[in-house]
């Protein structure tokens, strides 16, 4: 090659590296622009990153598994509260920084992780070292290597190198978990809102105006005694459970609240599907759209059955106290400010009793202080407002009994009776109440009266009225009397009751206590008749009578009874029994001449016999004295004087019988009415003698009996005769009578209004030589009772209600004799 030629392909060379040394040049310009706009907006995003870090509290982190070094961002470093560096964290300051409770099953984590190829993530605390606790999440990337490319792992397949990030979550930990206690006392609410439905008997419900349709809360089904259910229920169904009398008026309510959109209220009834009625109160809000259009009520049921029973029965009871209060004349009031601030009006409440036992009209209140005060008696208006005072001042109580004046001008007593009221120890009110007493005062002083009257009549009765137990020796009472018939002086105090048993004479003493000691240890009555003292004044003996009731209801040896002084009685009783005797003398010769007119009777029937006998004889002389002599009629007259003397015989064979034993009687057909008419007739003047009547009042249709004629005569002989001389001092009505019982006996019965019957052993009035008489052989009654129950019957004796006895027998009818 030429130099020539050499020399131009140089310059050429030359030229063409010269091009490409600016065009290299241009491009390490354009190449570092590049970078320096790279390198910029690296800077940027890196900025970006780690301000996107910060704001989000996720840092990230580079763990070389093989050296155990740990590189962290700056947020990373911030997270575990630590100043960023630039020198890589090892792991055991790392592993140190992580929760003791959270550590273990951390790292044993990540172990089975990167063993079972799977990228560890989990959250777990972390210990600042201020002491702060954080909750972060660490999440290792998909990529395990921290190279692009770089998939070096060991043998076992473990990379050599993790990257991931971590963030601190501590916030949304606690968000969570404030979210989850909402949550729970969300349900919580939810659950004690149900309970406190279901406690309350409160239900709501919400009623679509726009498809007629209603949702209920459990509780309003289970007011109207529904199982709880989801979804709707139909109006229609609703409007069915209303009580008919109230369902115009419940739906009348809910369209006027749609009308007026004020709020619907309104209690009505509801009967249950098993027929049980219940009382609601329903109140309902409407709702309006945007437009203002109704489109929804929405409301609550309270199930106020019990409230209203409730209700009903403080009515009640609010009536029966007024209506108690109103009978016992007894009024309540209270007074709030009595006690705490000193007022005009005191704060006082009054019962309705209370305005009438004052006679106010309870329209105009209660009165204040001024006029209250003016209501009471002049007399008693000062001592009124001293405890009026005194209550206040000192919070004490009064029980006083005042008069007050009506408006009428009528004067009432009445009892005053106020407490303090306190709570905690602190005071609150006065409580009280009036009672009308006017007539128990009025009462009081009549028991004073008649307490006067009383003594006084024991003084001029000489009887005393006493209460002990014997047991414990102690007086309870001792009227004025029965001090003065010990001889004690009643304004000295009672004496004790040794005092008493010192009185007793010697000689009566013994018997006293055993009877007492008796009666006490037996828990009976008793009644000592006669026992003789010495009275402690005077020494005088007097006779008493004591009388002790044993208190059924009070303690071992309790008694009640009267002392009676009988000394005059006594004395009266043997004047008395003279008396007695002379009238028992006078008595024998009533009943001789008696007896007498009985034998003069007795003498009137045997005489008609006789004298017919007579007569029969001497015709049958008559007839013998002829010539020759009519023996027929002479027999026939002798056959005469045969029966005369016989039917006399009779007469005096039928006395005897009845006194004397084991003679039979002779019995026929016996007219009851003939037997009374003539023991009437026989005994109609003794009757007279002693301003007697003697009334009959027999059966109509009295049958005839089967019996003894002269032994009922003696039946009525002697029961009419004892009615007789039981009225012959007083005079009064002797009554026969007689009836038919249903089994066909004929009872027939003897009244008189006499003394009566014996107080005691009246059953032995029958026995024989048992007399009340002192005249008497005690045989009347015995012979009475042996004829009629030989008769077949029997007989007996009552007391009447007013005065008297009655004795009644029975005998068998004709017919029942037969049978």
């Amino acid at each position: 090659m030429s130099l020539k030629a050499k020399g131009r392909r140089d310059k050429l060379f030359e030229a063409y590296l010269e091009k490409w040394r600016k065009v290299l040049t241009m491009a390490n310009e354009d190449v570092r622009k590049t970078l320096a706009e790279l390198s910029k907006d690296l800077q940027e995003s890196k900025a970006r990153l780690e301000e996107a870090q910060r704001v989000a509290h996720v840092g990230h982190w580079e763990w070389d598994l093989e050296t155990d070094v740990v590189v962290w961002s700056d947020e990373t470093y911030r997270i575990f509260g630590l100043s960023p560096q630039e020198r890589p964290m090892d792991l055991a300051t790392v592993r140190s920084m992580v929760h003791p409770e959270d550590r273990e099953p951390l790292y044993q984590g990540v172990d089975q992780d990167l063993v079972a190829g799977e990228r560890p993530n989990a959250e777990f605390r972390i210990v600042r070292p201020s002491g702060e606790v954080r909750t972060v999440s660490s999440l290792t990337s998909e990529r395990w290597s921290s190279l692009p490319g770089d998939t070096k792992r060991d043998a076992s397949g473990r990379p050599y190198k993790l990257f991931g990030t971590i963030q601190d979550i501590t916030e949304r930990k606690r968000t969570e978990e404030a979210l989850q206690e909402s949550s729970r006392k969300l349900q919580d609410s939810k659950a004690w809102l149900e309970e406190a439905q279901r406690v309350a008997h409160v239900g709501y419900w919400v009623w679509d105006l726009q498809t007629n349709r209603v949702i209920w809360s459990d509780e309003t089904y289970r007011i109207f005694g529904l199982t709880p259910q989801e979804g709707v229920i139909d109006l229609d169904k609703v409007r069915e459970m209303i009580h008919p009398d109230d369902r115009e008026a419940v739906f009348r309510t809910a369209g006027e609240a749609v009308r007026s959109g004020a709020r619907a209220d309104c209690e009505h009834r509801l009967f249950r599907p098993n027929g049980e009625m219940r009382i609601v109160h329903s109140l309902g809000d409407l709702k309006k759209d945007s437009s203002g259009r109704p489109y929804q009520i929405f409301g609550t049921t309270q199930d106020i059955t019990e409230r209203k029973r409730a209700e009903e029965a403080l009515q009640r009871s609010q009536f029966y106290l007024s209506e108690g209060q109103r009978l016992a004349h007894i009024g309540s009031w209270a007074a709030k400010d009595l006690g705490v601030r000193w007022s005009d009006d005191l704060g006082i409440y009054w019962s309705d009793e209370v305005y009438k036992i004052f006679g106010l009209d309870p329209q105009n209140g209660p009165p204040n202080l001024e006029q209250y005060l003016a209501a009471v008696h002049p007399d008693d208006r000062a001592s009124m407002a001293e405890t009026v005072r005194v209550m206040h001042e000192q919070r004490s109580g009064c029980d006083v009994v005042h008069r007050v004046v009506r408006p009428d001008g009528e004067v009432r007593h009445v009892r005053c009776v106020g407490v303090p009221v306190f709570e905690d120890g602190v005071f609150k009110a006065f409580h009280g109440t009036t009672i009308d007493v006017t007539e128990h005062e009025r009462l009081t002083q009549e028991l004073r009266r008649e307490r006067a009257y009383l003594a006084e009549a024991q003084s001029l009765a000489h009887i005393g009225s006493w209460a002990t137990n014997f047991a414990t020796r102690q007086n309870f009472h001792l009227s004025d009397e029965t001090y003065r018939i010990h001889g004690f002086d009643p304004r000295q105090g009672p004496p004790g009751l040794e005092r008493f048993w010192a009185t007793l004479h010697p000689e009566d003493e013994p018997v006293v206590r055993a009877t007492l000691e008796n009666a006490v240890r037996a828990g009976r009555d008793y009644d000592i008749r006669d026992f003789r003292i010495r009275r402690a004044d005077d020494g005088q003996i007097r006779f008493l009578r004591t009388i002790g009731h044993r208190n059924p209801v009070g303690e071992i040896g309790e008694y009640v009874g009267i002392t009676m002084d009988i000394t005059e009685l006594k004395r009266a009783e043997e004047e008395r029994e003279r008396l007695r005797q002379l009238e028992a003398d006078l008595a024998h010769i009533n009943r001789v001449n008696m007896m007498g007119e009985l034998a003069a009777a007795l003498a009137h029937e045997i005489r008609q016999p006789i004298a017919a006998s007579i007569t029969s004889a001497n015709a049958c002389l008559r007839w013998l004295a002829r010539d020759p002599p009519d023996l027929e009629r002479a027999r026939a007259a002798a056959a005469r004087i045969e029966q005369d003397g016989n039917r006399a015989a009779d007469v005096i064979n039928h006395l005897r019988s009845f006194y004397k034993k084991g003679t039979p009687p002779e019995r026929g057909i016996v007219d009851l009415k003939d037997i009374i008419r003539e023991m009437t007739a026989l005994l109609r003047k003794e009757a007279v003698r002693h301003s007697i009547r003697i009334h009959s009042e027999l059966h109509e249709d009295m049958p005839n009996v089967l019996a003894d004629r002269v032994q009922l005569q003696q039946v009525f002989m002697n029961l009419m005769l004892n009615a007789i001389d039981a009225m012959k001092d007083t005079g009064g009505k002797l009554t026969i009578s007689s009836r038919l019982t249903p089994e066909g006996q004929l009872i027939v019965s003897i009244s008189d209004t006499g003394v009566g019957l014996p107080a005691e052993n009246t059953e032995r009035i029958f026995d024989a030589f048992h007399t009340t008489k002192p005249q008497g052989t005690g045989m009347g009654l015995a012979i009475t009772r042996s004829i009629v129950e030989a008769h077949g019957g029997r007989v007996w004796a009552t007391a009447n209600q007013e005065a008297g006895a009655t004795f009644h027998f029975t005998l068998a009818a004709k017919a029942e004799a037969d049978a």
